[in-house]
């Protein structure tokens, strides 16, 4: 796998965020396979029409490019339509802490909205589409439809569940422990969208997966080669085959991150 990108610096001579143009792609919702994930169930015809008025139009982000960086101004949070990103900081000692990674029907950009500032840099792993939702539109029809209320409440209090859960992956894990409940994670947010529960694409590097555990990237390479070697996993570039889900789950005795 090759190396990871820095956070802090756009990868493109492009602006790493460009404003909505004629070139922005429309959105519709009512269409969108991953709607489920991202809005309300059950949202009455009249109330889905309204969303499609405030989600207007599906931004491109090229992989390597940001989508937004640390200290830029907060307007708009994302529902990612297709692509994998990152988040990450930089530390005090210059490095760049990876502190998630997202997937298509998840949101992202709500850290933007304690200070009306990012406090992170967000970057595709890959070719990306994702659709702008303005915030204060958002938060404004969420008054009006209580079920996108409630939906807008649940997502952040998940992001604070995952937070805890990921102090508690660092803390009390072993390394084969926080990659098997890496793995896991990764799989089962997977099969939420459709995907096979025992396969997945891994987009980002060992490096960076390293950063997100707290691991050095030669310990997720040993790791990937034991799990390898102990019939749990088989890996092809960047395919991983999951073949002893019971194993998985054995190893990662302690409580996932989904």
């Amino acid at each position: 796998m090759s190396s990871s990108p820095t956070c802090n610096v756009p990868l493109a001579p492009a602006p790493a965020v460009k404003p909505i143009g004629s070139k922005a792609i429309k959105v519709a919702c009512s269409n969108c396979s991953l709607r489920e994930l991202c809005l309300p169930v059950g949202l009455k015809p009249e109330e889905l029409g309204r969303m499609e008025e405030v989600v207007a139009t599906r931004r491109k982000v090229r992989r390597g490019t940001l989508l937004f960086c640390n200290g830029e101004a907060f307007g708009s949070v994302f529902a990612i339509h297709t692509g994998i990103f990152k988040t990450c900081v930089t530390a005090e000692d210059g490095r760049d802490q990876v502190t998630g990674f997202q997937m298509p029907g998840e949101i992202i950009g709500l850290d933007g909205i304690v200070n009306n500032r990012h406090t992170c840099d967000a970057v595709a792993l890959e070719d990306a589409q994702v659709c702008v939702m303005p915030f204060d539109q958002i938060s404004e029809l969420s008054r009006e439809i209580i079920d996108l209320q409630h939906h807008v409440h649940r997502i952040m209090s998940r992001e604070i569940v995952r937070g805890h859960q990921v102090m508690l992956l660092l803390g009390n894990m072993r390394a084969e422990e926080r990659l098997a409940a890496f793995l896991l994670d990764l799989v089962q947010r997977l099969h939420a969208r459709g995907f096979y529960r025992s396969e997945l694409v891994l987009r980002m590097t060992h490096e960076e997966i390293g950063s997100y555990l707290g691991l050095m990237p030669e310990m997720v390479s040993r790791m990937f080669s034991k799990f390898t070697e102990d019939g749990i996993i088989e890996v092809r570039q960047h395919h991983v085959q999951i073949l002893d889900m019971a194993a998985l789950h054995s190893l990662a005795s302690h409580q996932t991150c989904d």
